[in-house]
């Protein structure tokens, strides 16, 4: 009889903090919150803004389309939940060049610095979604919108 496949760890998706940009990903929609008063992104997001110090700020949908900022491919396996090769990806929106966001792909992908890329969201279990990103198939710039967007 074979060992049980270990699961992946999964990310607390029930902070205060954070738990809206989960929620939304489960809707596959790409959120980020920003400042109330000096409409700064706040990602990671925070209780309060850095700069105004604002304790309100607000979960915004944006588009999900970016450009790979920098990517690394993981070789060493350091949880059974997450075989290896996998590369990960550091992608820079479009529409707001200030956030940087994680993503995996599996194996050793072809990444180029600034490659285009776009989100899709995978179901990773115990009702959580993750937004991951991948190559985009057709060239984008921020005006463009994703399937995701136009609801298809």
């Amino acid at each position: 009889m074979s060992a049980p496949t270990q699961a992946r760890v999964l990310p607390v998706t029930d902070d205060p903090d954070s738990g809206p940009f989960f929620e939304a990903a489960a809707r596959h929609e790409l959120v980020i919150r920003f400042c109330g008063r000096c409409e700064r992104a706040l990602h990671l997001p925070k209780a309060f803004c850095p700069d105004c110090h604002e304790d309100a700020g607000e979960w915004r949908r944006v588009q999900g389309t970016g450009r790979v900022h920098t990517w690394t491919t993981v070789e060493h396996q350091v949880h059974p939940g997450h075989p290896t090769p996998y590369t990960v990806v550091v992608v820079q929106l479009d529409e707001h060049p200030e956030v940087r966001l994680l993503g995996s792909l599996p194996g050793r992908a072809e990444v180029r610095p600034d490659q285009a890329m776009e989100v899709w969201f995978e179901e990773v279990g115990d009702g959580v979604v993750l937004p991951q990103w991948r190559p985009t198939t057709v060239a984008t710039t921020p005006d463009t919108a994703t399937p995701e967007e136009d609801g298809a």
